[in-house]
């Protein structure tokens, strides 16, 4: 293997409260939100009205502009409210669980199915929008063939999950969904790899052409990878799919079940305990939050610190997120606090006396 691919500009923050190597079990409640918001690009009409009972994999809703690709229920119940903003924006689609997890029966092919096979059975079971296009980051066009596919198999971000942990019971479902991924598109797939991890679990998949990568955040990131291995040029489409989505695409084909549950990072400095946790999408952040807090005043957040979004203590995760995140809510002013000499604050450069302890890790709140 060739030498690592060496990322020299970027930051890590060393953020208190990585998720522990423990997996927990928690309720999922009885509430979910789909978002439209969470996808570039799409205009939302609206399928099950208020009223509607739905099944695990029911159609909700589908983008105008392509019809046929459809964002489905990730439980079975009712669909309860539609959510509106400004101009009558769509926010948010709420759906009451009846925690029987009952699904639509779906006729999924093998798993040596053709391009095309795949492409229907993807559309109508609601896991299309896991496939991301770029330029842009929109859901792929379900006409084009992409240029190259990339896939990172690691997170570099503040308190980013451990998927060599998180996928550790996955093989099988990420070696099938490898092979549905190359008999989708043809192509070989750009596997990212940390070069300072075990990577046991990634380096035997097939289809893949492995490329190491170090340094610090954004290494991780998917576009960061591509930019160093092959950068986008005009007229080109690229694909990147998330590690776990593989994972779920596989998990489909071989179970012939839709199913949208996935493993999540609880982190945070602000939480009793840090562990991984199952979910599904749109779950609320009160069921993650029960008894869990050490503290009222966080910052609830989908995703990571820098890019994820606020969602408060009663919203609703993201679709596809594999992160939750909650710090201190930074809502007050320090006097001075400039003058002060730092040692519990963090610094790129030498302004506190932080920088003459450089393992050390803080507890951030939203000010910085």
């Amino acid at each position: 293997m060739s030498k690592p691919i060496k990322v020299r500009r970027g930051l890590n923050i060393p953020l208190k409260g990585e998720a522990e190597k423990q997996r927990i079990e928690l309720d999922q409640g009885t509430q979910f939100a789909l978002k439209p918001t969470d996808f570039h690009g799409i205009r939302p009409k609206v399928v099950a009205k208020p009223g509607t009972k739905v099944k695990v994999g029911t159609p909700v809703y589908f983008d105008k502009f392509h019809p046929e690709v459809q964002f489905c229920s990730p439980v079975s119940g009712e669909v309860k409210e539609l959510i509106r903003g400004e101009k009558r924006k769509l926010l948010e689609i709420v759906i009451e669980s009846d925690g029987k997890l009952e699904r639509e029966s779906v006729n999924i092919p093998d798993m040596t199915a053709d391009a095309e096979a795949i492409k229907e059975t993807l559309l109508k079971t609601g896991y299309w929008p896991m496939i991301i296009q770029r330029p842009y980051g929109v859901i792929a066009d379900t006409e084009a063939k992409p240029d190259f596919v990339f896939v990172t198999t690691f997170d570099s971000a503040p308190l980013a999950p451990d998927y060599s942990f998180l996928l550790s019971d996955k093989q099988e479902e990420l070696k099938a969904g490898m092979n549905i991924i190359h008999a989708l598109s043809g192509k070989t797939i750009h596997l990212g790899l940390n070069a300072k991890a075990d990577n046991q679990l990634f380096k035997s998949l097939p289809h893949v052409e492995v490329n190491e990568f170090e340094g610090p955040h954004p290494a991780g990131n998917v576009g960061t990878q591509m930019n160093k291995v092959r950068p986008i040029n005009k007229g080109e489409l690229y694909w990147t799919i998330n590690i776990q989505d593989i994972a779920l695409i596989g998990r489909l084909f071989l179970t012939k079940q839709i199913d949208f549950s996935r493993t999540i990072a609880m982190v945070g400095s602000e939480l009793k305990e840090t562990a991984y946790v199952s979910v599904l999408p749109g779950q609320s952040a009160a069921t993650l939050l029960e008894n869990k807090l050490s503290q009222d005043n966080v910052r609830v957040i989908s995703g990571n610190v820098l890019t994820g979004k606020g969602i408060g203590k009663d919203g609703a995760l993201s679709y596809n997120e594999n992160l939750f995140t909650v710090i201190p809510e930074g809502d007050y002013y320090e006097f001075f606090g400039w003058i002060a000499p730092g040692f519990n604050k963090f610094s790129l450069s030498r302004t506190y006396f932080s920088w003459l302890m450089p393992k050390k890790k803080y507890k951030i709140d939203t000010n910085f």
